[in-house]
């Protein structure tokens, strides 16, 4: 880029260009906390139609930008000054790249002739891909006298939106090594993981799991790939599923801790692992597959489709496999109901996602974080559509929800409008990022907050037994660290921005303010639940996702 301006030619700052690019690369979106030297960036970029979403903190920012490239596919950007702000941006892109998912994270530095001097926060930065092979997070810093330098507009080479990531396929033979597997098989599984929803393969998969049969398994943030109600779904025995079957086909799914890693007695010694990614690092990580099939999750799993069109099977749905997932399930959800239909007060987490799952819309994208409120809501709030949870993810990041839950309401309300995002948080990971509320506000998303409120982080004390921990003397020596302030009123900060709170304590009174909150469809509103500050979750066989109770 040539400095200066032509008399003759039209002039166009840094800031401008930044924009520009930004938007030839489709991007839509745009969020971050503006300063010294970027601000001018979000000017330029909202004045050519990319929607700037102002944040109270760059960590949410950057979670909301993330989120934004899961969704649509395209990178969402990041906007930040440097040095503190790049730095609180970090845990986002750490998340991101995790996670694969696309993000750009643009920075402000110091001017080019400041350099290496320790001029205002100054800090060294790299590029990393963002939407090619594994998605994840790239840093793009720019010099802070680059964003108002004038150039001639004529002198500026511009580029074209680059073509979309290219697809690969498995090779041939691994394609049909593992369909000779699969046929083998006494005791198959598949387990879809979220590589299966960004590469939108679902229309594929489900053809998969109906034509042979296949009892499957989601991660959480693969759940509606194939609806949660389907037939075939043994999420609910997911403990004997995974230790018993002898083959398991992996879509997108990674053998990480998520999955205890694919290692007895979580699982069988002897199970074959048919491994199909599109990242080549990947596959052997942990386990030696029987079969790799490296290439696009939806690519790979058609030409499955392919090779079985060609020598059909099908798993017998009357097998004493199928027969023991099936009685399994049905003790599993007759232990939950219990749960459920408990008529003590304080409630439990049973008893309020049971109301919740009962009042929400079926087709809303659920947004959710915290320990249990996490782990309960994944097994207890069904998905019927791809795409539509986000939660703490592979790198079990808390303080992500009102980052997420902001993205998907921006998104939905240009494709989708319809489309309510509803954010259930346990009360510690709200507090990460509380202040999103007002973003929420300012911008009136219709998001519906569920704060599962147990006064701590996996347990707390109520307020008589705190009051008692009080006499002991100063709270920081002898407070228990998980617990936190009995009964905060967090529904009151989202009345301070103008939504609508509601702070309950019975079943009643959580079905009214579900009913009002879901019929409101203008209005954000924050539902605040106490629960019993005892509650946990049942106990589990093999508690590998839930350390704190290992």
């Amino acid at each position: 880029m040539a400095s200066g301006s032509d008399a003759e030619g039209e002039a166009v700052s840094g800031a401008q260009l930044i924009a520009e690019s930004l938007r030839a690369q489709n991007i839509e979106y745009m969020f971050g906390v503006v300063g010294i030297p970027i601000t001018e960036i979000a000017i330029a970029a909202q004045a050519i139609g990319i929607k700037y979403i102002g944040m109270r903190n760059e960590q949410a920012a950057c979670y909301a930008a993330s989120a934004v490239g899961y969704l649509t596919g395209r990178p969402g950007v990041c906007l930040v000054v440097s040095g503190p702000g790049f730095l609180h941006a970090l845990g986002g892109m750490a998340n991101a790249s995790m996670n694969c998912w696309p993000l750009i994270v643009i920075g402000g530095s110091s001017d080019r002739n400041q350099e290496t001097m320790g001029a205002f926060q100054e800090f060294p930065q790299a590029v990393r891909t963002s939407i090619y092979g594994r998605p994840g997070s790239c840093y793009i810093d720019i010099p802070g006298d680059f964003v108002n330098l004038q150039v001639n507009k004529s002198s500026v080479k511009y580029l074209e939106c680059c073509l979309p990531p290219p697809i690969s396929m498995a090779d041939k033979s691994a394609v049909s090594e593992a369909v000779s597997i699969m046929a083998h098989s006494e005791q198959p599984l598949l387990i879809i993981g979220k590589g299966a929803a960004y590469s939108h393969a679902e229309n594929n998969i489900r053809k998969l799991v109906d034509l042979c049969g296949l009892p499957f398994l989601p991660t959480p943030m693969a759940k509606g790939v194939v609806p949660d109600n389907h037939p075939n779904c043994v999420a609910a025995a997911r403990s004997m599923a995974l230790q018993h079957a002898d083959v398991i086909v992996l879509l997108g799914a990674r053998l990480n801790w998520i999955l205890h890693f694919g290692l007895p007695p979580r699982f069988r010694p002897d199970v074959k692992v048919i491994q199909i990614d599109i990242c080549a690092e990947e596959l052997g990580n942990n386990v030696r597959p029987a079969a790799s099939l490296l290439g696009d999750i939806s690519t790979v799993t058609k030409q499955l489709l392919e090779e079985f069109s060609k020598r059909p099977w099908k798993y017998p749905s009357s097998s004493q496999w199928w027969k023991r997932l099936r009685e399994k399930i049905m003790y599993n959800e007759e232990k939950s109901k219990g749960l459920e239909l408990q008529k003590s007060l304080p409630m439990n987490y049973y008893t309020v996602f049971h109301h919740i799952r009962e009042l929400i819309p079926r087709d809303c994208i659920l947004v959710s974080e915290g320990a249990n409120t996490m782990d309960i809501g994944r097994t207890m709030l069904p998905n019927y559509h791809p795409r539509q949870r986000l939660d703490a993810g592979t790198f079990g990041t808390m303080g992500v929800g009102l980052g997420f839950a902001i993205a998907a309401a921006m998104v939905a309300k240009d494709r989708t409008p319809e489309k309510r995002v509803i954010c259930i948080e346990g009360d510690s990971a709200f507090g990460f990022s509380g202040m999103e509320l007002e973003t929420i506000c300012r911008y009136n998303l219709p998001v519906l907050i569920i704060v599962v409120n147990n006064n701590g982080i996996y347990t707390g004390l109520d307020t008589d037994a705190w009051k008692e921990m009080l006499k002991f003397g100063e709270p920081a020596t002898c407070m228990p660290p998980v617990s936190l302030l009995p009964n905060s009123h967090y529904e009151q900060i989202m009345s301070a921005f103008g939504g609508k709170g509601y702070f309950v304590k019975t079943p009643e009174e959580l079905q009214n303010a579900l009913k009002a909150s879901v019929a409101d469809k203008q209005t954000p509103s924050l539902i605040n639940v106490m629960i019993d500050p005892q509650s946990e979750r049942k106990k589990q066989e093999f508690p590998w996702l839930t350390r704190s109770n290992m």
